[in-house]
């Protein structure tokens, strides 16, 4: 496990064992986060969302710049040949 999941867990462990430290983080993500050590980048905003037993939200990740269409096709269509090196279609 990297540092970065580490201290995801630590950060979600943290947020269940006290409701007052689980609002702040709400209402102050970037603040909360670097009081706690976890570099936010300037110009970056931090949204912080709870799932519930109704609600359940869905992160898409950016898309990575390095990732080509192709390799975006592989991905979301499924390996065509045995090792994933002839086109499908």
């Amino acid at each position: 496990m990297n540092d970065q999941a580490k201290q995801y867990q630590q950060l979600i462990a943290k947020c269940w064992a006290d409701d007052a430290f689980k609002q702040r983080l709400l209402d102050d993500p970037a603040g909360t986060l670097t009081a706690e050590g976890i570099e936010v980048p300037a110009g970056v905003s931090v949204k912080v969302a709870e799932n519930t037993e109704q609600v359940f939200h869905l992160v898409i990740p950016a898309r990575p710049t390095d990732l080509s269409d192709d390799a975006v096709g592989i991905v979301y269509g499924g390996r065509c040949g045995q090792f994933g090196t002839e086109k499908c279609g």
